[in-house]
Formats: C-alpha cells, sequence, structure tokens
C-alpha cells in the first residue's frame, strides 16, 4: 500500500545521489536508487498567473522538486521498504513524501 506523507527529513549522500536518510529517529540505508526524475511548479498555478505575471513583465517561478524513488531499510535484519524523497530547490529542504509497503 502506497501512502502520502510531507515529513520533513535529513539525507546524506555522495555524488549527488541519497545514500543515507533520517526519518523518526532512525536512519535508513538505501540499497538501490529505482526511479530519479524532476518536477516543476503545478501547471494550473502558472496559467492562473501568466496573465497577471505577464503584466509585471516577471518570468514564470517554476520551483522545481528533485525526486529519487528509492528501496531502503533501518538496517540489514528489516525487510525493505520503498520511499520517495523530495528536494525541494526553493525551500533547499528535503521532504519524505510517498511510502511503500
Amino acid at each position: 500500500m502506497s501512502r502520502r506523507r510531507a515529513d520533513l527529513i535529513e539525507v546524506r549522500g555522495g555524488t549527488g545521489l541519497p545514500t543515507h536518510f533520517l526519518w523518526h529517529d532512525k536512519v535508513y540505508a538505501v540499497r538501490e536508487v529505482l526511479g530519479h526524475w524532476k518536477e516543476s511548479g503545478a501547471w494550473w498555478e502558472e496559467v492562473r498567473s501568466a496573465h497577471a505575471t505577464r503584466i509585471a513583465g516577471q518570468a514564470l517561478d517554476r520551483t522545481e522538486r528533485e525526486v529519487w524513488r528509492v528501496e531502503a531499510s533501518p538496517g540489514r535484519c528489516f525487510a525493505p521498504g520503498v520511499y520517495d524523497l523530495t528536494f525541494d530547490r526553493g525551500a533547499d529542504r528535503w521532504t519524505l513524501t510517498r511510502t511503500t509497503d
């Protein structure tokens, strides 16, 4: 079952890949990266504000988030789960946005 979340987390990694994350006072080791993609702001908000933005002469703010879908566990003895780790560039923070068990 998949669950949506919005939990702030701390992520560690090297060469741009998350290798560990801290969630609920447990350190999870990333076993495998299952997917990686980027998302921009909601298109319907851009359409709604496009007219006002053009009048003001400003560029549209396309907030970009980077999502890593990983298989991870809090230890070798625990079964792994699938987690979506999201990095919000504008806020400079990581969030756990989805868990799957």
